[in-house]
């Protein structure tokens, strides 16, 4: 990038990256990635051809991407949590010209392609002057490999346009200045990076490396921000939500907290002193297609927005006909302007099924990307997020969105993160709740089903509960939903007080209750739907209640009367009705069965 090279030339001894104890200068960024993009250039390096870097966060890996955008390639990114075998499909799908690694990583793919270690003196002699880039605005700038619904994951290509719009986007937002320090926190692997990295080093900030012991422990990371005096900094958003309850000094450096990646279901407490930024995009348009301000205050109605598209792009919430929904309603998010990526590398089908023509072009030359993401307009032009259009799940006949759940779960004053999933459990599709306390909580199960109760009708109420000390993240700052564990006794969020039987029946109808909804204690005022109960489960709830007591309760009789002690007083009622129409020894014989 020559902006960097510009850097150089101004502020030679100015601190571009820093790495706890490592410090490089913007005159030796400049110097080592010119010495390794002419390396790269005599391998044959140039517009649209790739270069492979499988490498930790780090100064070496910055100096391999500068340098490879400087040779005139496009650079792909591995991160280095990535098993060997994925890794080696990604780079024969990329079929880069030459593979930048390190040492501990080499001998996982030595032999299948040009391999250079990045932390050795390979380059040493090479000229540290000025090589012209000879990449156009349209030849690529990097390839970013995402998961795929086919098991296989897909490269979005990104051009060296759609990157620039990106830059000058931000640095205009975020008035970004040579003063600034900005943190570098995502892996490799994830587009976030690539936001964290080109608008600082081209505006001359210093860009600082997050430790790892802080990057994914908010009360660290707020620390280390701190300490560091980082100006603005990227936080994933299952972090950002754990950091913006913390208690920050007024005195802060931070202007700018920005964050993404997950659907933002918390509002900052009052009074932080930075500004927090929501932002969302797919990596292909370039990591951020809308962007906004989330102000600080109480509970809400609704969760944070996603906010405005950024400059020169264009977002279309649109039918299953391309044709646009009106204001507030529902559609798939569809994305138009420059930072629409290229296409998927060596997927020509898949591209022509996601990149399709503009119908919104008045001469239909433009692409526009079908996100497959939920969302709709706001009266005032913002966007709302309501997650993946395949996130939508059928219980029991209802269709269900596990999102609107867990935004309403967000709104419980002891609940500090949340998420619901639907999982297979005991041959049926049932709603589990996954649910982070805040510090002290005495939640319950009870009470977050009386919670949800009193917002949400009963078939989406989650049967299942699990509490969790934190989500778990991905490489990339996403809930990692194949890390979350299945409901067992040792993590199910329980009832902390049970009503006790106070007679023969209670006791019975809690034998079959609890069996039934699955929750192993429960007390005599807990209500049968609240623990999960619904009507096919209340078919056989009947069922069960006429084999014990041989008496017929209706749907009705449940419905009206849904807590055990009810139920249990129901059933008395229609027992003591059976035994007034016997004789004395029928009766007599009908207690001696109950006993």
């Amino acid at each position: 990038m020559a902006q960097v090279a510009v850097q150089a030339s101004f502020r030679p001894l100015e601190r571009a990256l820093v790495a706890g104890q490592e410090v490089i200068s913007y005159r030796d960024l400049d110097a080592r990635s010119n010495q390794v993009a002419r390396t790269l250039r005599s391998l044959g390096v140039g517009p649209d051809a790739l270069v492979g870097i499988w490498a930790p966060r780090s100064i070496a890996f910055t100096v391999a991407t500068l340098a490879t955008l400087k040779a005139g390639g496009a650079y792909v990114p591995i991160d280095v949590a990535t098993p060997a075998e994925r890794a080696a499909w990604m780079l024969d799908d990329a079929g880069p010209v030459a593979l930048l690694t390190t040492p501990d990583l080499v001998d996982k793919v030595r032999g299948r392609w040009h391999t250079i270690l990045i932390d050795d003196d390979a380059f040493g002699s090479e000229s540290t002057g000025p090589i012209e880039c000879m990449a156009e605005p349209d030849n690529l700038a990097y390839v970013i490999y995402t998961s795929g619904s086919t098991g296989r994951p897909k490269g979005v290509e990104i051009s060296h346009s759609s990157l620039s719009n990106l830059v000058s986007w931000h640095q205009e937002a975020f008035d970004v200045k040579p003063s600034d320090r900005a943190s570098q926190l995502a892996s490799p692997g994830f587009d976030a990076a690539v936001w964290e990295v080109w608008p600082y080093l081209t505006a001359g900030a210093s860009l600082h490396l997050v430790d790892e012991a802080a990057r994914s422990e908010p009360v660290a990371l707020r620390d280390w921000m701190i300490s560091e005096g980082i100006t603005i900094g990227f936080v994933p958003t299952a972090l950002a939500e754990r950091m913006i309850v913390l208690d920050w000094p007024t005195n802060t450096s931070l202007r700018y907290m920005l964050t993404g990646a997950d659907a933002l279901r918390r509002y900052p407490r009052p009074g932080l002193p930075f500004v927090l930024v929501n932002n969302y995009g797919p990596t292909e348009n370039t990591v951020v297609t809308t962007s906004g301000v989330v102000h600080g205050g109480g509970d809400r109605e609704a969760r944070p927005t996603i906010g405005r598209p950024i400059q020169n792009v264009q977002v279309y919430i649109v039918d299953s006909d391309l044709k646009q929904v009106a204001t507030g309603q529902r559609g798939e998010i569809c994305i138009a302007g420059k930072g629409v990526a290229r296409g998927y590398r060596n997927a020509p089908q898949l591209t022509e099924e996601k990149f399709v023509p503009n119908p919104f072009d008045s001469d239909h030359s433009g692409r526009l990307y079908k996100t497959g993401d939920l969302g709709s307009t706001l009266p005032n032009g913002e966007v709302q997020f309501h997650g993946r259009i395949d996130e939508q799940v059928k219980i029991r006949g209802y269709r269900i969105e596990p999102n609107e759940i867990a935004s309403a779960l967000t709104r419980h004053p002891e609940i500090e993160a949340s998420l619901v999933v639907a999982q297979e459990q005991e041959d049926n599709r049932e709603l589990v709740a996954y649910v982070v306390a805040k510090d002290g909580s005495t939640l319950s199960e009870r009470g977050c089903r009386e919670f949800l109760g009193a917002q949400l009708p009963d078939y989406m109420i989650p049967r299942y509960w699990v509490r969790l000390s934190e989500l778990p993240v991905n490489a990339s700052g996403k809930v990692s939903r194949a890390d979350l564990p299945r409901p067992d006794d040792s993590n199910r969020l329980h009832n902390e007080e049970h009503l006790e039987p106070r007679t023969t029946i209670e006791k019975q109808m809690l034998e079959i209750v609890g069996p039934l909804v699955g929750v192993q204690k429960i007390g005599i005022d807990d209500n049968f739907f609240m623990l999960g109960g619904h009507s096919l489960l209340g078919t056989q709830l009947i069922a069960r209640i006429r084999e014990v007591f041989g008496v017929q309760i209706t749907l009705r009789n449940l419905f009206e009367s849904p807590t055990v002690a009810a139920l249990a007083e129901e059933v008395e009622r229609l027992l003591y009705l059976r035994v007034e129409a016997m004789t004395d020894d029928e009766a007599e014989q009908s207690l001696k069965a109950l006993r």
